[in-house]
């Protein structure tokens, strides 16, 4: 009985020992995430008088109009990237390929690697000077995790208070929408979406940013290219559902194409096709674990070169409803299917 009470007491000693190296560990101050920042062009800041204007890009290799688009509005200022979690070589490869888009005082890249970061004077500093920022494709709920309810948040909404241009591609524009897929778990597709609009990957933020133009839109990107009607649909019911809306709006940018806006809401379609749906009631059936029921969604599809007007949700294109049951999405209205 003494051994066996010897070893317990050894035992627990050991135990004893490895909590407080824990909680010891736990109470010292972790190390500061280091952000990073590439720079190409002149060190100095540039004075130039930027005009507003928002780039939505859906993604993909081809959006040379959309960064056109951008610099123009910069006034050949400071043009400033947002990423998280980049590789260095690729960060300073897009500032050149930008650079060499059109003439700018600078183009810089800022990588954030943690939401600590996002508190740095040095930081907000760079991001009082730019022009133009775009922010980059990658993982939005990094975007979500790091910048929301931080000064880098209410830095974005000064810059666009300030009628200062905006843009974002992929992940990017997934965040520009008063409401958004925040990907906090892993992304969804359309039909695991559709059969469970409450599954846990259907995670979905509100008021990240302030862009008027935007107040009660959702977006989406790559948007054809990787089937994304079914989801967009359930993105557009759960915010109904949850009464975050009585109506919500949507746009829907495909792989390549962008949508270039005024901050009055004209628009115009680059690379096409964009997509602009809305939902005025809830949908019919919105439970866990169901499938979707969900009618009398309006769909407008304009492709390239086609104007839309935001504040007055009309534009060029072919005008159709969409409706859901069953894991499957059916149009009226229009000869050509949902996409």
């Amino acid at each position: 009985m003494n051994a066996k009470r010897d070893f317990h007491s050894v035992r627990n000693a050991r135990l004893r020992a490895i909590l407080c190296l824990a909680l010891s560990l736990a109470a010292q101050p972790r190390a500061r995430a280091a952000w990073k920042y590439f720079r190409t062009g002149s060190p100095q800041d540039s004075s130039a008088k930027p005009q507003p204007g928002f780039a939505l890009m859906g993604g993909g290799p081809r959006q040379d109009p959309a960064f056109r688009f951008l610099c123009e509005r910069s006034a050949g200022g400071d043009f400033l990237i947002l990423r998280a979690n980049t590789e260095d070589d690729y960060a300073k490869q897009v500032n050149g390929e930008i650079a060499a888009t059109c003439p700018l005082n600078s183009v810089a890249t800022i990588v954030f690697s943690d939401r600590e970061d996002s508190s740095d004077p040095k930081l907000l500093a760079i991001l009082r000077q730019a022009e133009t920022i775009f922010i980059a494709g990658g993982d939005q709920s990094n975007y979500v995790r790091f910048w929301q309810d931080t000064p880098v948040q209410d830095a974005l909404d000064r810059h666009i208070a300030e009628g200062k241009p905006l843009g974002g591609s992929s992940a990017g524009l997934a965040v520009l929408g008063e409401f958004s897929f925040s990907s906090m778990i892993d992304t969804i597709h359309s039909p695991e979406a559709l059969a469970d609009p409450y599954g846990n990957k259907v995670t979905l933020s509100r008021d990240f940013l302030r862009i008027p133009v935007l107040s009660g839109i959702i977006t989406d990107t790559h948007f054809v290219k990787r089937d994304r009607m079914g989801r967009l649909l359930v993105f557009m019911a759960r915010i109904l559902q949850d009464g975050w809306a009585n109506r919500v709006r949507a746009i829907a940018v495909d792989e390549n194409a962008a949508v270039l806006l005024e901050p009055d809401g004209k628009s115009v379609v680059v690379g096409g096709p964009a997509y602009f749906l809305e939902a005025k009631r809830a949908p019919e059936v919105c439970r866990h674990k169901e499938f979707l029921r969900f009618s009398d969604v309006t769909a407008h599809r304009a492709g390239a070169g086609a104007k839309f007007d935001i504040a007055k949700w009309v534009g060029d294109g072919d005008d159709y409803m969409l409706r859901t049951q069953g894991g499957k999405i059916t149009a009226q209205g229009s000869q050509i299917h949902f996409y």
